[in-house]
């Protein structure tokens, strides 16, 4: 496993990461959910990335049992703030009182008196950016947390913060990118690479489709993640006959290139420097170990090129808003 320095902060994270949005959430059992994350340690994995919304507590809770048994520097923690946490309207978005709730809530059920990266998991146009980066900024003064980051942010957005807080308080971004899902290029890693801000990258497999498992004109295989209501979030974005096409002329580059579709993947979206660690799911260890040999694979010139062609106009490359995300800002 190799590591890299995740923006101006100190942490050193593992180029493949453990997420826990779909799967130790609810989606698979508590043994395989302790499983794939012993897996990730004995992998070289140190970055476990969860967010107070997954399962609402639920993911929270579960890694808070399991990492608790391991040295708290043995690993880096990072989660998230902003979605409803329950039916009361109030209990959502990025207010200082919310905030100020949720890390409390958040490490409470992660059994760690600090994360090393508590993340805004969208901008909140409601509450005035001011008020969100001074709350941000006192979860680190009180040392609940090491960093702050953000997910899926604007560049309109991206730039007030910073222009608030200055420079250092954010150190990341999460973004969705992979082969199919290339729109952060366009804007999002110059802006965040010009204030040395890194990219932790969701989705790096477009929901499994880069595995090559969904073939075009067929039905879901059983037991994939697209077969589950629960799991088959973000569907639509990648989810449609071209785009699974595309993805099948990739199989011959990844197998004349001797590694799995996977593999070629993960390799593609952490030949770019701007890309820190790509966050990863799985439901079983050997996925983890599958996942985790990714790190410091080379893909030549003629792979990349390859890629490129066999993708064609596949991949979206416009800025496009998150799920979830609205754009704006409000000021004081």
């Amino acid at each position: 496993m190799r590591y890299r320095k995740l923006g101006s902060s100190d942490l050193e994270v593992s180029e493949i990461s453990l997420g826990s949005w779909l799967t130790y959430s609810g989606g698979i059992e508590a043994d395989a959910t302790r499983a794939c994350t012993e897996a990730a340690f004995d992998a070289g994995i140190n970055f476990f990335d969860t967010a107070n919304v997954y399962g609402r507590g639920a993911a929270e809770t579960a890694w808070g049992e399991i990492l608790s048994a391991h040295p708290r520097d043995s690993y880096v923690l990072a989660t998230k703030v902003y979605f409803p946490m329950s039916d009361d309207p109030a209990d959502q978005g990025l207010s200082p009182a919310q905030i100020a709730k949720q890390i409390d809530a958040s490490l409470t059920r992660l059994k760690t008196d600090h994360v090393d990266l508590y993340q805004a998991h969208r901008f909140d146009p409601t509450v005035p950016v001011e008020d969100t980066v001074e709350a941000f900024q006192k979860v680190v003064e009180q040392g609940k947390a090491r960093y702050i980051g953000f997910s899926e942010w604007t560049p309109e957005q991206i730039q007030a913060a910073i222009d608030i807080a200055g420079p250092g308080l954010f150190v990341s971004s999460q973004p969705q990118y992979s082969m199919l899902w290339q729109a952060p290029e366009a804007e999002l890693f110059g802006l965040c690479a010009a204030h040395d801000i890194s990219q932790i990258v969701w989705s790096p497999l477009a929901q499994g489709v880069l595995t090559g498992k969904y073939k075009p004109g067929q039905p879901v295989p059983e037991g994939s993640r697209f077969a589950s209501a629960d799991m088959a979030v973000s569907k639509d974005l990648v989810y449609n006959d071209a785009t699974l096409e595309a993805v099948q002329r990739l199989v011959p580059i990844a197998e004349e290139a001797g590694m799995s579709m996977p593999t070629l993947a993960l390799a593609w979206v952490l030949c770019r420097g701007e890309v820190a660690s790509a966050i990863t799911g799985a439901s079983r260890p050997e996925q983890v170990h599958a996942n985790a040999a990714a790190s410091g694979v080379q893909l030549s010139d003629d792979v990349l090129t390859a890629v490129d062609q066999a993708l064609g106009d596949a991949p979206v490359t416009e800025p496009t808003l998150a799920p979830g995300a609205r754009p704006g800002v409000k000021h004081r």
